[in-house]
């Protein structure tokens, strides 16, 4: 049986993890009805591009599908299914955004770095939860 102590820890991580799959879906939401809002928020260029707003889309899409998939998950297995395809996907994330350094403001880069960073963080952290006994 697991102390209060663990099980106060397991519940902080699934509680993050839970409003990370949230805030998945909202994002995506928001996204895939307004990619050029989406994109100049963000700060980048908000004018006319019909293929970056479907490539915004098919972010959008990801973020519906991986942070549904967690919520929806009954089972735990599941649930540690879909943390460790959210920790696959934001690791990429956070890569893909140092990648970018060259070509985007340093701030931009740097929110982009950060929210890829913080979602992989709590995805390893629930990931990490789920291994240990």
């Amino acid at each position: 049986m697991a102390d209060a102590k663990e099980e106060d820890g397991r519940d902080k991580v699934d509680e993050m993890m839970t409003a990370l799959a949230r805030g998945r879906v909202a994002l995506g939401l928001a996204a895939f009805a307004a990619p050029r809002l989406t994109v100049k928020v963000a700060g980048l260029s908000g004018g006319a591009d019909p293929g970056r707003d479907y490539m915004v889309r098919m972010f959008a899409a990801r973020e519906i599908a991986v942070g549904a998939g967690y919520l929806l998950s009954g089972e735990e297995s599941g649930r540690r299914l879909w943390a460790r395809l959210g920790l696959a996907v934001d690791s990429l994330d956070l890569v893909s955004g140092l990648k970018t350094r060259k070509g985007l403001p340093i701030w931009v880069t740097a929110g982009t770095v950060a929210v890829a960073g913080g979602a992989a963080a709590v995805g390893a952290a629930k990931v990490v939860r789920d291994l240990l006994p």
